[in-house]
């Protein structure tokens, strides 16, 4: 049981580390969002979802060392995480409940950030929407990314004032 405690307990550490990654990458992105540094902000998409690739293998990795974990304690699929912690000795059980408390407070954090780079993201692209129609009041084009067959409409900006002052 102990090489199989240990090999989860290193095994949340891990999943600890890499969700502390994610965290890292969604505050670089909002700074990149407020920044509009759009090409290192695809960069920053990149390595998210390289990130929260190494996370799920971190996760399967963790629950099959849980599982070990439960099957050497006599439990069972169902056991929970909850329920193979109070099986354990007491003087682990306050590292396991602090590694997992600590994940899901990293979980949360992460989900505020996402929501609030959604939310930049959003507004961002409101804003350019409303420049857009504000530069070319009767093009028909923003409103709608899509026609009718489901295909991708050509954006081409009808002639106007501004254009022709550019050139």
């Amino acid at each position: 049981m102990n090489e199989e405690l240990n090999n989860l307990i290193t095994a949340l550490r891990e999943e600890l580390t890499q969700y502390g990654e994610v965290l890292a990458l969604m505050q670089e992105q909002q700074e990149l969002i407020i920044n509009r540094s759009a090409n290192d902000l695809l960069l920053n998409l990149n390595a998210v979802n390289e990130q929260m690739e190494r996370v799920a293998v971190t996760r399967q990795q963790r629950e099959l060392c849980r599982q070990q974990l439960v099957a050497s304690l006599g439990g069972t699929d169902e056991t929970t995480f909850r329920e193979m912690t109070v099986m354990l000795p007491a003087e682990v059980q306050p590292l396991l409940d602090a590694l997992v408390q600590e994940i899901n407070q990293l979980l949360q954090n992460i989900q505020k950030w996402l929501r609030q780079n959604h939310m930049l993201l959003q507004r961002s692209l409101d804003l350019m929407q409303t420049i857009m129609k504000s530069m070319f009041p009767s093009s028909s084009a923003v409103a709608g990314t899509y026609g009718r067959s489901g295909q991708v409409s050509p954006v081409n900006p009808p002639p106007s004032s501004l254009y022709e002052g550019i050139i």
